[in-house]
């Protein structure tokens, strides 16, 4: 399977580039996968598609503001930093811009000295590894000089942070946002649940692994950064318990995927815990815990489109893109959402 297999052509309009004043009043694109079926709705009628007895599983990562902007201390030259990974309390994998002169020993400053830096090693991938020195503490420092992630796709000014967040963000440690989750409000929730709908909680680091771009042609031959990951007892609990009473397991974007399909056993049984993954799942790969699955619409050729094409077909997935370029869908982190259903 070729990465060329995955490309469609964006108008660069389409990239949305600003949240919706409202969460939830983006675009759903309904996909019924066994019948080729594709319907247009608001996001609102989600709650249509999901029945009682179902298990919603979302990501509850929060992002950190993890884009810093420095100077180098010796010459003064400007720096930008991305932390992706904490390794230890005050080192921290990083990537570096730009990073050819970004050599072990060099020292970095943040906003005037609050904040310093000092690449302690280079690593394989290019990453660099950061110790930290400041006086308080770090989580305070950071919400004061660094801003939020974006992707570069969107160039548009970020007026208020906690729209890059989920409603449900709860633990800190992602550097890009699970963006599927954008779209939900506490009202939906609350509808969700008198309805019957069970919600499950897992927590995925989201790390630049997750966006980075395909770069070889064959597919299988593609490797995944790795992502931290955890479960706990009673989320396990409610989402085999679903599947045990016939319920359908629904994941809030591909990072919930790649959390549960990460923590199943041989047998279909999802198991708590905490570890890294770098599961790549593409066209190919029989899914052991989720049944269906919201999503928005992702990258040409990135590893989230194959995830997609994992669940509902090649074919047909490209078909919705090119329906959703023709209907004026918006794109990408801030765009509107897809339900892949297995009807």
């Amino acid at each position: 399977m070729k990465t060329s297999d995955f490309y469609y052509d964006l108008p660069k309009e389409l990239i949305a580039q600003d949240p919706l004043e409202d969460r939830s009043s983006s675009r759903l694109m309904a996909v019924h996968w066994r019948s080729g079926r594709i319907e247009h709705k608001k996001f609102t009628d989600i709650i249509d598609y999901i029945r009682p007895g179902d298990c919603l599983v979302r990501n509850n990562t929060k992002v950190i503001p993890a884009r810093l902007f420095g100077v180098k201390e010796d010459t003064g030259a400007a720096v930008e930093l991305l932390l992706l990974k904490r390794r230890q309390q005050d080192v921290w994998e990083t990537l570096v811009k730009p990073g050819r002169k970004a050599r072990t020993g060099a020292r970095l400053i943040f906003g005037e000295g609050l904040l310093r830096g000092e690449i302690v090693d280079v690593l394989t991938d290019g990453n660099r590894l950061i110790q930290f020195h400041y006086d308080g503490i770090f989580e305070e420092i950071l919400d004061e000089l660094g801003q939020m992630p974006l992707p570069p796709y969107i160039t548009h000014k970020l007026e208020d942070k906690n729209r890059y967040q989920t409603v449900y963000a709860r633990y800190e440690g992602s550097a890009a946002a699970p963006t599927a989750g954008l779209h939900f409000t506490e009202e939906l929730f609350d509808k969700l649940q008198k309805k019957g709908v069970t919600v499950a909680n897992v927590t995925l680091h989201v790390g630049l692994g997750t966006f980075r771009p395909v770069k070889v042609e064959d597919v299988a031959e593609h490797h995944m950064h790795s992502e931290y990951y955890r479960i706990e007892p009673e989320e396990a609990a409610k989402i085999n318990r679903a599947r045990e009473q016939g319920g359908r397991v629904i994941c809030v974007g591909t990072t919930s995927c790649r959390t549960v399909e990460s923590a199943a056993d041989a047998g279909g049984i999802l198991l708590p815990g905490e570890a890294d993954t770098n599961i790549f799942i593409y066209p190919g790969y029989s899914f052991k815990i989720m049944d269906e699955l919201i999503t928005n619409f992702h990258l040409p050729e990135s590893t989230l489109l194959m995830l997609v094409s994992a669940l509902a077909g090649k074919q047909l997935v490209m078909r919705a893109y090119e329906e959703a370029v023709r209907e004026r869908y918006r794109f990408f982190s801030f765009g509107d959402a897809m339900i892949l259903l297995d009807d």
